[in-house]
């Protein structure tokens, strides 16, 4: 089959289980996923002209704390041109998702044949938690295509050296953090990685002042919300509210399964009494033959540092209440730490990096626990399988020496792994790069089969 004829069947198959997902998602669209209506906020605040904040028009202005703002001007957008409907938002991220297998394949097509390129864009498209996001007001999507989009504008920058593909990375790179904050350090990790490698080659001159030119753009698309942070906060960062949280749920992850800790954290967000909280506890715990003590200092912890921010009704003195709960979320998540600092780190190698990698569960959330353990599992099967694979891509590429394609392929991936050891783990945080793990997986798989022919041979 023809190229082009190719990668259009593939947009097609990818728009199609988008169109899939939507469907499918339709009812949990006001039930689950309670992130969206911030979302929708922002994106209406920008569209209707009062700037990044949930509440325009509210004098006086109420800036947003919690929230970066490029997926809310992706929103913005569509609200302007299509209305303000989740089908509109959700049908414009199918269309987002349909580009993926096409970057997708642009970077495969630099280290694979065309024929194992295209299965590497085929496979994206069959991806299930890409479409699965797509058909909610969430960031997941978005950033999975920014992200894919800026590492293929930086292995551009890297191939030409052209100032112009530096230009077009460092926006990029700095359009990443504006869509997760946790991409702030992807740029400058990349660069630095990029000038030893070439210091190596002698040649890494020719390469630093392109990087500068990156390092430049990517400053300069950050400024206009660094301003706003230190005219609102008094901050220059690129989130507020700093890593509070994440550090506190970190340090209770892995303590015990994640539904025995779902089930708590529902109790300790429910208008039980305190008496009433502590035989609900004292009950999950004889259930799960497991200690109370250490689940009775969650739910107390969980619940008073939640109420900190949650009680206030003013938009104004909220948001500022929001910022010091996530100093006492740091405060309290570090005291947990040090309490058992051997068992944290175990917990974050041994369950972190593995929810991190091949837990994603593309079932609609409302019903995720009606379905058995083995369902599961047998789900994280073969997510499991890609990370394996995509290690035995990295250790191909070494053998072959395509340093240009471990620092655009497999870096990202290491980033994020490093990045989010220390902050509470989801699926859905390594999902931005999971296109980057499709392509390392072909790689692997084409590295095995290839030497098992040479065996044969």
């Amino acid at each position: 089959m023809p190229r082009r004829l190719a990668l259009s069947v593939i947009c097609v198959i990818a728009i199609a289980h988008g169109l899939l997902y939507l469907f499918y998602q339709r009812p949990d669209w006001n039930v689950a996923w309670t992130d969206q209506g911030g979302y929708r906020m922002l994106g209406h605040g920008f569209a209707v002209g009062g700037g990044f904040t949930r509440y325009p028009g509210v004098v006086p202005f109420v800036p947003e704390a919690i929230r970066q703002p490029g997926y809310p001007l992706f929103v913005a957008l569509v609200y302007t041109i299509a209305g303000e409907s989740q089908t509109a938002v959700a049908i414009a991220q199918i269309l987002v998702f349909a580009l993926i297998p096409l970057l997708v394949f642009n970077l495969a097509r630099r280290v694979l044949s065309e024929r194992a390129s295209l299965g590497a864009a085929l496979l994206t498209a069959l991806y299930s938690p890409l479409p699965y996001f797509a058909a909610l007001v969430l960031t997941e999507l978005w950033t999975v295509f920014v992200v894919t989009a800026t590492m293929a504008a930086a292995w551009k920058a890297i191939e030409t050296r052209r100032m112009l593909w530096y230009a077009i990375a460092g926006v990029m790179f700095g359009f990443s953090p504006l869509s997760r904050p946790v991409f702030i350090l992807l740029g400058p990790y990349i660069a630095a990685l990029a000038l030893l490698l070439y210091c190596r080659r002698n040649n890494w001159i020719s390469q630093f002042g392109g990087w500068i030119l990156t390092g430049a753009m990517m400053l300069l698309t950050l400024t206009p919300f660094l301003i706003y942070n230190y005219n609102h906060f008094g901050i220059i960062d690129i989130t507020p509210v700093g890593l509070g949280r994440p550090v506190f749920e970190a340090s209770w992850q892995g303590v015990w399964p994640g539904r025995v800790q779902a089930t708590l954290t529902d109790a300790a967000d429910s208008t039980l009494s305190e008496d009433e909280l502590q035989a609900t506890v004292q009950k999950i715990a004889d259930e799960q033959q497991l200690p109370t003590a250490p689940m009775l200092d969650y739910v107390h912890q969980w619940r008073r540092i939640h109420a900190i921010w949650d009680t206030p009704t003013d938009p104004l003195v909220r948001f500022k209440a929001r910022i010091v709960a996530q100093e006492e979320y740091m405060r309290t998540g570090m005291e947990n730490i040090r309490r058992d600092l051997p068992g944290y780190f175990k917990r974050r190698v041994m369950r972190g990096q593995l929810v991190l990698w091949a837990t994603e569960i593309p079932i609609r959330y409302s019903d995720i626990n009606s379905y058995p353990a083995w369902v599961i599992r047998a789900v994280w099967l073969p997510q499991a399988v890609l990370v394996i694979l995509a290690l035995v891509g990295a250790v191909a590429l070494v053998r072959q020496r395509r340093w240009d394609a471990l620092l655009i392929l497999f870096a990202p991936l290491v980033y994020v792994s490093v990045v989010h050891f220390l902050l509470l783990t989801e699926s859905r945080q390594s999902l931005p790069v999971k296109p980057l793990l499709i392509v390392m997986a072909v790689v692997g798989a084409v590295a095995l089969i290839g030497s098992r022919e040479r065996r044969r041979a």
